[in-house]
This record gives structure tokens, sequence and C-alpha cells, in this order.
């Protein structure tokens, strides 16, 4: 965004227009009252100047408490102010009935603290945030020092990163992006190469009149014999989402009766052990696509599957036990497609993500080569050329077990069906999300592929 400032031009003007849309949202949704505009010395002070200018005009009350002088384009709006200027104290806020945060924008270089984290501490009010809240960075969503927890934040043409990662998303509370006149054709200039996730990055593959099961994608889905049922969740995700046929490869007799019995669509591979089993997929070259971990245990078996299917150059999406399989030596998966870890995961293969996990994800997919979903509330899907997804529709309802066995199969299924690795990963985490918001409260796994099929058809095409 601070590129996009200085190729566009005319900071004024681009101060004016962003002031205009935070002072234009205030009136949409709150009565007059007495306004506290806490101005920092930067733009995003300057921002706060003509919000206070233009509120005072419509006939609020409003104060501003500057943290510091204005420079720059800021001191040509604080110029323009005749308003009072009041203590820059914690007694100021005590007295207002709403606060204007333009202390800091989204380019914050060092933590809030002292008299700024004070007064935004203090705040009992609601509290309106100018680009972002002070004190959540720009580009990770992570706190630097203090923020506070805004009810509204206006930003302006393009979401920030921190708009979408935790904890930066819940602290902005509602956001409104404003168009100020910053024209789209800079970012050709820009080239960003972080989206927010969603059906505009990728497109669902369609079945045609020619389709059949044949050519709408093949997923193998081995499945371990102590917890059998997690493949059968990824297996019922990845019929539902559209797979044309999906296996469920067993190593013994009693996961192989249980999942003829509860996943009857599907196929079922039965072979005496790991290695037989192992050998037959291998040897079949329709297995192209083949989802291992979910149910199976961290241990060397595991780790020797993955060795042994990457070499037979099998597309692969590993999740769970297969990821803990090889903590510790992430060389072990190059060559996978997708890598879906939750943060334990992660961890344990390419170190504690901290509070980057943008930069974190993006790095272990350079390191790996394969897409990485890093899974959460604000799940993050990171591919080796350097693209990026924020993912920003998982409802809290998805905090239930076995949802990433139902991910994990989504993901497999929609890599068999032709999308490329980012693009399968980005759709299954948008799919997954959007089924749990059509779900609705009361979520257990088993609804998820069902509400993901729903999902997918009420983007239509």
């Amino acid at each position: 965004m601070a590129m996009a400032d200085r190729l566009a031009g005319h900071g004024p003007a681009l101060m004016r227009a962003a002031g205009r849309a935070v002072a234009m949202a205030i009136q949409r949704r709150l009565r007059p009252c007495r306004v506290l505009v806490l101005a920092g010395p930067g733009n995003n002070g300057g921002d706060g100047y003509v919000v206070a200018r233009l509120l005072e005009r419509a006939g609020w009350d409003v104060g501003v408490a500057a943290l510091a002088p204005p420079q720059v384009d800021a001191a040509l709006a604080a110029a323009a102010w005749r308003g009072p200027m009041r203590p820059f104290a914690v007694a100021e806020v005590a007295r207002a009935g709403l606060v204007v945060d333009a202390l800091f924008g989204a380019g914050l270089s060092r933590p809030v603290e002292g008299a700024a984290a004070e007064l935004l501490a203090a705040v009992r009010v609601p509290l309106i945030a100018v680009d972002v809240p002070s004190g959540v960075c720009g580009a990770t969503g992570a706190v630097r020092g203090f923020a506070p927890q805004a009810a509204l934040t206006v930003t302006f043409f393009r979401r920030k990163p921190g708009h979408l990662l935790q904890p930066g998303r819940d602290l902005c509370g509602e956001l409104v992006l404003a168009d100020i006149g910053l024209p789209a054709a800079v970012l050709e200039r820009i080239r960003p190469d972080s989206f927010a996730n969603g059906p505009a990055l990728w497109r669902l593959p369609r079945p045609d009149a020619g389709s059949h099961k044949h050519s709408r994608g093949h997923v193998t889905i081995i499945s371990g014999t102590a917890m059998a049922g997690a493949a059968l969740l990824s297996a019922r995700a990845a019929r539902r989402i559209g797979a044309g046929l999906v296996t469920l490869a067993c190593a013994d007799g009693r996961s192989a009766l249980l999942h003829r019995l509860a996943e009857p669509g599907a196929l079922v591979l039965q072979a005496a052990g790991m290695q037989d089993l192992l050998a037959a997929l291998t040897d079949d070259p329709r297995r192209e696509v083949i989802l291992l971990g979910p149910g199976l245990p961290p241990d060397a078996t595991t780790r020797g599957a993955v060795a042994m299917l990457l070499r037979a150059g099998r597309r692969l999406v590993l999740d769970a036990g297969a990821l803990s399989a090889c903590a510790g030596a992430p060389e072990a998966l190059r060559g996978a497609a997708i890598l879906t870890p939750h943060e334990g995961e992660f961890t344990r293969l390419f170190g504690a993500p901290g509070g980057d996990r943008l930069s974190a994800a993006r790095a272990a997919a350079r390191q790996s080569g394969a897409v990485v979903l890093l899974k959460g509330s604000d799940s993050v899907i990171a591919a080796p050329d350097g693209r990026a997804a924020i993912n920003h529709n998982a409802p809290p309802t998805l905090a239930t077990g076995g949802s990433g066995d139902v991910l994990a199969g989504l993901a497999a299924a929609l890599l068999a069906q032709g999308l490329p690795p980012f693009e399968a990963a980005s759709a299954a985490a948008w799919l997954q999300g959007e089924a749990a918001r059509l779900a609705g409260p009361g979520l257990v796994a088993e609804d998820l592929p069902e509400a993901a099929a729903r999902a997918a058809a009420s983007l239509g095409g």
C-alpha cells in the first residue's frame, strides 16, 4: 500500500478521500456524540484530522488529541482543523462517547507502548480504527505491543494481510473497504502475490455430457487400522466433491470390512500388510493421486510409505500421521503435491510459525517444494513460487475432530479432477469454511461432506 500511494501521487487528495470515507462510515452507523480523535504524526494521523473536520462540520462535538506534531501531508490536514485540541490523556478518553484511532497505520514499525498504549487501553466506548487498529501489523496480523479492540475498521483500496490474519482480523471488528480513488492500474506494477482466498482465485471442475467416472479423477486413500474412521471421512468428502472414483486402501481385513459397510460407493483395496499394499499401489499407474496420513500412526512404516510413493512418482496429499512421521525431516516430503498441517504438525516439521504465519508457510512451501495449507481459523495456503492465499471464512464450529480429514479429502479430490495444487488446496479450504457456515451450530465432521457439496453447488457454473 505504501508503494501504491507513491505510484498514485496526490497524497493530500488521497488523505482527504480516506478521511471522508471514515467519516461517512461513522455517520452511517452511529448517532452524533462527543468524539475524541487520537492522531499520530504520520499519514494515519492526517486521515484523523480530516475525519475530525468533517464530523464537526456535520454537527458532532469533536476534539483531537495529538500524540506528536503532524508531519508532511498530515501537517496540511492538521492546519485545516480549527476545532479544539485536547490533552493526550486518559481523562479525555473517559469523557468521549466515541474514539477514532488514527495513531498508527498498517505500516507500523515499532511496538505501541507508553502513553499511546495507555490511552488505547483506557477506551470503554466504541473505537473506530483508521486503516487498522493501532498496534496491529498490517503484514502479519500480529500485535506489536498493544492493540485495542475496534468496533469498526475502515481501510482503503485493498485489504492487507493483517486484516485477515489473526489476531488482527478479530481486533478489526467490522471491516469496511473504501475506494479512495487509487487507480487499479497500480496493481500491475506492484504485482501482489498475496490473496484473500475465494472463488475468484480458482474455478471448480464441472462434469459435462461426455464425462464418466474415469475422467473425473481417481483418489486412493490409505487407511489406518486403529483409526479407520479418519479415512472414511476423507473418502466421503472426496466423493461428494466430485471425484469419479475413490479407493480405500487397507492393510488389514477388519478395516476393509468396515469400509465396505460404511462407504459402499467407494472401492476397497485389501492387502496383507502395509508393504503388500504399497507394492500394489506402486505397480498400478492409475493410482495417480494418493492421500496418506488420516488415521495413520506417525511411525517408521508411515514414513517409509511416504518415501516409497514419492519414488514411484505419485501425486501425494499428506496429512496427520504422514506429516508427524517426518518430523524434523522436511526434506522427506519433497515431491509431494499438498501438505495440510495444523500448527503442531507444522512446528514439528518446519519449526514454530510464530507471529508471521504467512511468511512461515511461504518458507515451508519453498523448502518442501509442495503447496502448504497451514490450517487454522486463518488458514494460509502457500505455493513454492511465492503465491499465498489467506482463508477467512472458517467459523469456530470447524474446531471439531475429523474436520482435517475432510479437508484433506476435498483437496485430494480437486487435485485428481485437474486443479493445480495451489488452486486445489485453496478451493478445499474455502469450501470447508462455507460448508461449516451452511451446516450451522452443532456441526460435527460427518456433516461437512454433504455441506461442501451444497457449497460447491452454490457457486453455479
